[in-house]
């Protein structure tokens, strides 16, 4: 997928974001909105890029996501959660072969990033069925992938920091579609990766 086509897909959602926006501020009585000390678990999909900088962004390009999220509403339209991702990019163009330290390895097939950090969000909306939130983040990137020849190579393991923007919406009591999408910076041992997600799942909240 070319970088346009995820800026497309980036525009698409938040178009979607915006169209949500508009749901009508009383809710149905089949929804029951969280409160303040509710705590939602949420499991995602989604589809990213890395931005063609640095070595790593200019050999691997796009890939799916996976995400699980925990999310507790605290006062004054706030919420701090847990985050953890597993994503996958596939390389750009064929390698023939990786130069390893102490050997010729295969050519690398693709890469993966395993993302766990602490995200903080500002609410907006939290009496609607559609809550819309702004999001940053920081926490732990770890590094693989795989070469043709089904061996492992290590960029290396860093940190990261990330910046978003999503919406809830609540579709059956306390269960909402969640909607969202993140730039993210990896910062390696080497260099830094530039790394743009979209996702879509589902969050429940459970109720006390």
């Amino acid at each position: 997928m070319k970088r346009g086509s995820i800026l497309t897909g980036g525009m698409s959602i938040a178009a979607l974001v915006a169209a949500l926006s508009t749901a009508p501020a009383r809710a149905d009585n089949t929804i029951v909105l969280p409160r303040p000390g509710q705590v939602g678990v949420g499991i995602s999909g989604g589809y990213g890029s890395l931005l063609k900088s640095g070595d790593l962004g200019g050999l691997f390009g796009t890939g799916p996501t996976l995400g699980v999220r925990l999310r507790y509403r605290m006062r004054y339209e706030r919420a701090i959660g847990l985050s953890f991702e597993s994503q996958h990019f596939d390389i750009r163009q064929f390698e023939p072969h990786f130069p390893a330290s102490d050997t010729t390895l295969d050519g690398r097939s693709d890469m993966r990033f395993t993302l766990s950090g602490i995200e903080f969000s500002q609410l907006f909306g939290t009496r609607t069925r559609a809550t819309k939130m702004l999001m940053v983040g920081a926490g732990i990137a770890q590094g693989s992938g795989r070469t043709t020849g089904g061996d492992t190579w290590f960029p290396g393991d860093g940190t990261y920091v990330s910046a978003g923007a999503g919406v809830e919406y609540f579709f059956f009591r306390s269960w909402a579609w969640d909607l969202s999408t993140r730039y993210m910076a990896v910062f390696l041992p080497t260099q830094r990766v530039h790394d743009v997600q979209a996702a879509l799942g589902v969050m429940f909240y459970a109720s006390y």
